[in-house]
């Protein structure tokens, strides 16, 4: 049985969770797609959503900690404020996703697809984003003290004020396209 204050929010995002894309389906005011699905503020802790569709799903303050992402997609999805700590996330698809303040300390992003993505003020700390491609992603005020970015991708990303402390960086395409070793 699953208990949380936000059982209702997670059996109505649980069956839109099912969505199995959107084909040529009109888009919002807000550039989601007409039948992305909204999962604001959702409790969707330790849930196993791999290989979901939730490309432009507005998913802004859920909570996902734990959750295996494994796969997924969120192509341009609303992950502002989300709670991602110790998720999975491997070979995921993030491309455009805005990950504004989000939380993502411990998180795994292996071989993830971060490009163009929104990660301001995003806390990143102790991830795990080896062969990540964050090519032209905003990184801006992250927080990526002790993260591994072994073989990761940053080429044309933009980073200022952020923290790297600690971090893991061989192999890692620098944004000006250089390789540290």
């Amino acid at each position: 049985m699953i208990r949380s204050q936000h059982a209702p929010t997670f059996l109505i995002c649980a069956a839109l969770l099912l969505v199995v894309g959107c084909g040529d389906a009109q888009s919002n005011a807000d550039n989601t797609p007409a039948c992305a699905p909204s999962c604001q503020n959702a409790d969707l802790r330790r849930q196993d959503l791999t290989l979901a569709n939730l490309g432009g799903a507005n998913l802004a303050g859920a909570n996902l900690d734990g959750a295996n992402l494994d796969g997924a997609n969120l192509a341009g999805a609303n992950l502002a404020g989300a709670d991602l700590q110790g998720a999975r996330l491997h070979d995921s698809n993030l491309t455009d996703a805005n990950l504004t303040g989000a939380t993502l300390d411990g998180a795994e992003l292996e071989r993830a697809n971060v490009t163009d993505a929104e990660l301001t003020d995003a806390k990143l700390g102790s991830a795990d984003l080896r062969e990540a491609d964050f090519t032209f992603a905003d990184l801006s005020g992250a927080n990526l003290d002790h993260a591994d970015l072994s073989g990761a991708d940053l080429t044309g990303a933009t980073m200022s004020k952020e923290s790297l402390s600690a971090a893991l960086l061989t192999g890692t395409v620098m944004p000006d396209g250089t390789t540290h070793e």
